[in-house]
C-alpha cells in the first residue's frame, strides 16, 4: 500500500511533469502561470515550495482584506480614505509597500516559471508561454513598481508645494483662505494678482462662501493687528495708485521688514487686507500661478463649464480679417488649459466684474470636477503641474483634512460675493472706489450664514449678474492680449454706463440672443461687428457672459 501511493505521488503531473503528455504538460504551465497572476503563492502550494507558497499566499490575503476594507470606507465615507492618504507617513509607507510588492511578484513569477521548467514544452508552446509572463510581469510587477514611483513622486511634491509645521484649527467653525491668482511675465512690472478671493469654508459641512475683491478696489483697510497699519494708518489709501492688486507689489518691494518671520511679505500683507476689509481672521494663504494654472487644467483633461453668454478672447491671425478677437459661445464648452484661462480673464468688451463671476464659475467647474477618480487616473500629471502651480503656507499636516473638506465642499454650490458690482450696485456707483465697510460686513455675516449648515430655509441671494452693460475705463475692445498687459498700465477708474448701447436701432437695452432680424448670433457676425468698429453693440452681447455654472 505504501509503495502504491509513493508510486501515485511521483505520476502526479502537477507537481511531476516530466511524464505527462506533452499536451498535460502545456496545460499545466499555462495553468500555474494563471495561478501566480490571480492568486500569488498558488503556484508554490500546488506544485512547489508549499512554505514559500502559504506565506505568499497569506500576503495576498492580507493585501486583498486592505483593498476590501479601503472599498468600504470609501463607500461610506471616501473624506475619510482621502485624508489617510494624503499623510506623508502614510504615502511613503504606501510607496514602500508597493515596491516591496513589486519584487516580491517578480520574486514569485521566477519561481513559477522555474516549477513549470520550460524546457519540458514544445518550443511553440514555449514562446507563447515567456511572451504571456513577460505580458504578466509588466502588468503586475510593472503597475506596482510604477504605482510606487508615482506615489513617492507625490509625496515630494507636496513636500516641495506646501508648508511645514503643524495643522491649524477652524476659527468659528471656518477654514478662511485668501487665493490670489496672477504672473510676472515679461512685460509685467513685478507681481500683481488679478484675481484675489476669500474662500471660507464650513469645517463640518464643506459648505463654502467665496468673497471676491475687484483688482481696483480702494482704501483697503488692515486687520487690527496687521504692521502695515504703521504705514497706512487710515488703510491702503494713497489714490489710485493704492489698488489692491498693487499691495503686494509694494510691500514686497518697500516694506518686506514688516514682516520678517515670513517667506513671502506681499502674500501676508495680502491677507491682512482682507482680513481688515471682511472681519473674517484669514489663516493661509494660495498663489497660483497663472501658466501653472493652464498646466493642472490640461493635467486634469480639461475643465466643463455652462456659459450664459458669448466669451470673447484673443485668438489667431486671419487672412480674411485683421479682427484677432474669437468668441466662446453660451452653452456647454470643454475647455482646455488655454481656453479655460482665456475664459476666466477676459474683459473684453465687459468689465472687472464679468470676469470675476466667471472665475468664480470656474473655481466651482475645477472643485466638482477634481474628484477621486481623475486624481488617480492623472496622479502623476496633476502633481507634475501642482508642482509649477502653488505657492503657500499651508501646511503639509493640514493637507489630510482639507482633501476630505474639498470632497464635502464639491456636493454644494458655491455663495459668492464680489465687493463691487453687481453685488454693491452697478459699475457706475463706484463702490469699489469708495467702499463702505460696515456695509460690507454686513453682507459677509449674511453670506457666512447662508454657507453654514445653520443657514434657514430662504435666503435673499445676491443678483448673478451686472445690472448694465456698463464697462470700465480700459476693459473694452477686443484688439489687446489682455492675459499679458501690464497690470500696473490699466486706469482704475470705473466709467459711467454707456448711455449709446441704451439707443441702438433695433436693440434692446439688455444682452440679446440674436441679430436685429431674428437669426441667430454667430461668431463671424460678431467679428463683421468687430470690423464696422460696434463696440456698442459688442458690449451688449457680451453683457450676459458673467452668467455662468459648473
Amino acid at each position: 500500500m505504501r509503495h502504491s501511493t509513493a508510486t501515485r505521488g511521483l505520476t502526479d503531473p502537477v507537481r511531476y511533469p516530466a511524464n505527462a503528455p506533452a499536451q498535460v504538460r502545456t496545460k499545466r504551465a499555462f495553468f500555474l502561470l494563471l495561478l501566480t497572476i490571480f492568486v500569488p503563492g498558488g503556484a508554490q502550494v500546488v506544485a512547489g515550495n508549499r512554505t514559500l507558497g502559504r506565506r505568499a499566499l497569506a500576503v495576498t490575503l492580507t493585501c486583498w482584506g486592505l483593498l476590501l476594507a479601503a472599498l468600504v470606507v470609501y463607500l461610506v465615507d471616501r473624506s475619510i480614505l482621502l485624508s489617510l492618504v494624503a499623510r506623508p507617513s502614510v504615502q511613503i509607507v504606501l510607496a514602500v509597500a508597493l515596491l516591496v510588492l513589486a519584487v516580491g511578484w517578480l520574486l514569485l513569477f521566477i519561481n513559477t516559471l522555474a516549477i513549470i521548467r520550460p524546457k519540458l514544452l514544445a518550443p511553440g508552446a514555449r514562446g507563447i508561454l515567456v511572451a504571456c509572463t513577460v505580458a504578466a510581469l509588466i502588468g503586475t510587477s510593472g503597475a506596482l513598481g510604477y504605482g510606487s514611483f508615482v506615489v513617492n513622486e507625490g509625496r515630494q511634491t507636496i513636500g516641495d508645494v506646501f508648508a511645514t509645521g503643524p495643522a491649524f484649527d477652524p476659527v468659528d467653525g471656518r477654514y478662511n483662505i485668501m487665493v490670489m491668482g496672477g504672473d510676472a511675465g515679461e512685460g509685467r512690472d513685478g507681481l500683481r494678482p488679478d484675481t484675489m478671493m476669500l474662500f471660507s469654508i464650513d469645517a463640518d459641512s464643506g459648505k463654502t462662501a467665496v468673497i471676491s475683491f475687484p483688482r481696483n478696489f480702494q482704501s483697503a483697510q488692515f486687520a487690527e493687528d496687521s504692521p502695515m497699519r504703521q504705514i497706512y494708518p487710515k488703510g491702503y489709501n494713497c489714490g489710485n495708485e493704492c489698488i489692491m492688486n498693487s499691495l503686494y507689489k509694494d510691500v514686497t518691494d518697500n516694506h518686506a521688514d514688516l514682516y520678517p518671520e515670513s517667506e513671502d511679505p506681499g502674500a501676508e500683507a495680502m491677507m491682512d487686507a482682507a482680513e481688515g476689509i471682511t472681519g473674517i481672521k484669514v489663516q493661509s494663504y494660495v498663489l497660483v500661478d497663472m501658466a501653472g494654472f493652464e498646466k493642472l487644467i490640461d493635467a486634469m483633461g480639461g475643465v466643463t463649464v455652462d456659459s450664459g453668454g458669448w466669451v470673447p478672447f484673443r485668438g489667431p491671425e486671419r487672412d480674411d480679417t485683421f479682427v484677432r478677437t474669437r468668441w466662446f459661445p453660451p452653452g456647454q464648452l470643454e475647455l482646455d488649459g488655454a481656453e479655460a484661462l482665456w475664459f476666466a480673464r477676459s474683459r473684453y468688451f465687459t468689465t472687472d466684474y464679468h470676469r470675476i463671476r466667471r472665475q468664480q464659475c470656474l473655481q466651482q467647474a475645477m472643485m466638482k470636477q477634481f474628484n477621486p477618480q481623475t486624481v488617480l487616473t492623472r496622479f502623476s500629471a496633476i502633481m507634475s503641474a501642482g508642482e509649477e502651480l502653488v505657492d503657500t503656507d499651508i501646511p503639509q499636516d493640514q493637507l489630510s483634512s482639507f482633501l476630505g473638506l474639498a470632497d464635502k465642499a464639491r456636493q454644494h454650490p458655491f455663495e459668492r460675493l464680489t465687493l463691487g458690482a453687481p453685488d454693491f450696485g452697478t459699475s457706475s456707483d463706484r463702490f469699489s472706489t469708495y467702499p463702505d465697510f460696515d456695509q460690507i460686513r454686513a453682507r459677509v455675516d449674511e453670506l457666512l450664514l447662508t454657507a453654514s449648515d445653520e443657514a434657514p430655509e430662504e435666503t435673499t441671494a445676491a443678483p448673478e449678474t451686472p445690472e448694465s452693460p456698463a464697462a470700465e475705463d480700459g476693459d473694452a475692445g477686443g484688439t489687446g492680449d489682455d492675459a499679458s498687459e501690464p497690470a500696473a498700465e490699466e486706469t482704475t477708474a470705473e466709467a459711467e454706463p454707456s448711455k449709446e448701447s441704451e439707443s441702438i436701432q433695433g436693440w434692446a437695452d439688455s444682452a440679446p440672443t440674436t441679430q436685429p432680424d431674428g437669426s441667430p448670433i454667430t461668431e463671424e457676425y460678431l467679428i463683421e461687428l468687430e470690423e464696422n468698429g460696434r463696440e456698442d453693440i459688442l458690449s451688449l452681447i457680451a453683457d450676459s457672459n458673467a452668467e455662468c455654472s459648473a
